[in-house]
């Protein structure tokens, strides 16, 4: 008896399937699991403000926060979720906070949308320098 095959219909559905899959997991915008944990509402500590540079920023990944200091001992603090796609932006170059899943830029004074996809500003949150160090509040 013949050992039975898969159809080359088969193996391309099943393959768009775990394509599908993998991409949906990989820019998903949607929380669940870990990510409540993050979205707590108290003064989350960052660390010292002067890992801050002015005129840059740094983004705080565990946190999903970017923090920016657009000059010097003005802090401001944006969500680090990309608003095209849910990406974590990957950091901050040239005065503007950079997403490169699909190349949008956002403003280090505003959070506004300066290129790409992204159909809107980076949600801002409050930021405090507390005995040297950041201090963010997301609301």
């Amino acid at each position: 008896m013949p050992e039975p095959t898969a159809s080359r219909r088969t193996v391309l559905c099943c393959a768009a399937v775990a394509l599908a899959g993998a991409t949906a997991a990989g820019c998903s915008s949607s929380g669940g699991g870990k990510d409540e944990a993050k979205s707590t509402t108290g003064p989350v500590d960052l660390g010292a403000a002067a890992d801050v540079p002015v005129g840059g920023g740094k983004v705080y990944r565990e946190q999903d926060v970017v923090v920016t200091q657009p000059t010097a001992g003005e802090y401001k603090a944006f969500s680090a979720k990309c608003t095209h796609a849910g990406c974590l932006v990957n950091g901050v170059v040239k005065e503007q906070i950079q997403c490169l899943c699909h190349g949008s830029r956002f403003g280090i004074a505003d959070g506004a949308v300066q290129d790409g996809p992204a159909p809107k500003p980076l949600p801002a949150y409050q930021v405090a320098v507390q005995n040297g160090n950041l201090q963010v509040t997301k609301s």
